[in-house]
């Protein structure tokens, strides 16, 4: 089921907070396994050069057969932990965004905050935006930092799209990779840091889903048999919503925020195709440089993907303080979304 172009957009803008706050620490986990595009090719219709050409992916990884997305979240949140060092008891929130969690039922974030020995820290999860549910949970988090009986929250943003792609299928097979990301967050005394602004909008398209499995269509011998409970995708529908959506997004949110686009340090985008990025990219006449990449090693790693980027720019040494950087995404639905924020 599609929707036609005419559908309307549902759009909301946002202004900054009043209680600063500060990433304090991030963490990343990728699974060891490792699967090239050489290796693709043994089971797909497809080549190395076909994969990299249209999707910049030379590799991704994936995840234990054994294992479990809250599994990625506990090895991604020890060392977010330990760079803020803060240790789970001082925890008031553990927020997972992810649309692969372990079950349909019970909570994955409640999971992974046992796991940890959060023990009086709120669960949250965050899932149906797939994979723009990381940009709505670091919203969350932000506006649970406005109450004073909350100061520290670590979000993790992890899928595991390994489990949810159908192992035929070349235009879901090459994308995606399995991997976690971590974010620690805390209020902070340096003025105007933490969230200026935001843009959020939607519009209904079926152009992503997993069809069976929820309560229209419970999951069955016939929808098992038929593949529906695999993530479908139409890779065209996707291209356009992205290109479109991500650079007005980013040019509204900045614009919220009073920050030319010029003065944007870093672009932290879903990292969904690297075609996307550098159109995305061009589109605010922006350095593609300014827009850190792991998509190349790492695929489409869902709502981790930005936070991949995050992190590899924090671990780097080049997020700095007084920096003005955005995280932007788009993930089913569609749903997209842009924040704006000023690092402490």
């Amino acid at each position: 089921m599609t929707v036609a172009l005419d559908q309307p957009v549902v759009h909301q803008t946002g202004a900054g907070l009043s209680v600063p706050f500060a990433v304090v620490g991030t963490g990343m986990h990728l699974p060891p396994t490792v699967v090239t595009n050489q290796e693709l090719t043994r089971t797909l219709d497809t080549s190395d050069e076909w994969i990299t050409s249209r999707t910049g992916i030379r590799e991704r990884r994936r995840l234990d057969p054994l294992l479990a997305t809250s599994d990625m979240c506990v090895a991604a949140a020890h060392p977010a932990l330990d760079a803020a060092g803060i240790g789970p008891a001082q925890l008031d929130a553990v927020i997972v965004a992810t649309y692969t969690g372990d079950q349909p039922l019970l909570s994955t974030a409640l999971i992974v905050k046992d796991a940890l020995g959060a023990h009086r820290a709120l669960s949250l999860d965050v899932t149906q935006a797939a994979c723009a549910s990381g940009i709505q949970a670091m919203l969350i988090a932000a506006h649970l930092l406005q109450n004073p009986s909350i100061t520290t929250i670590l979000l993790l943003a992890a899928d595991c799209a390994s489990r949810i792609t159908d192992p035929t299928d070349r235009t879901t097979g090459v994308f995606f990779g399995d991997a976690a990301a971590a974010v620690v967050l805390t209020r902070a005394d340096t003025r105007g840091a933490g969230l200026l602004s935001y843009d959020l909008g939607s519009r209904l398209s079926y152009d992503v889903q997993i069809p069976a499995g929820g309560s229209r269509l419970p999951a069955s011998t016939a929808t098992v048999a038929a593949g529906e409970h695999y993530l479908s995708m139409d890779g065209r529908a996707v291209w356009n919503a992205a290109t479109t959506r991500l650079p007005e997004s980013i040019i509204s949110a900045a614009d919220r925020a009073g920050v030319p686009i010029d003065q944007v340090r870093h672009f932290f985008l879903h990292q969904a195709n690297l075609n996307i990025l550098t159109e995305a990219m061009g589109a605010l006449g922006v350095p593609r440089e300014r827009a850190p990449i792991t998509i190349d090693r790492l695929g489409n790693t869902g709502s981790a993907g930005l936070f991949t980027a995050l992190h590899t720019t924090v671990t780097e040494g080049s997020l700095h303080p007084g920096d003005v950087y955005v995280l932007s995404g788009i993930g089913a639905g569609f749903q997209w979304g842009t924040l704006c924020l000023r690092h402490a």
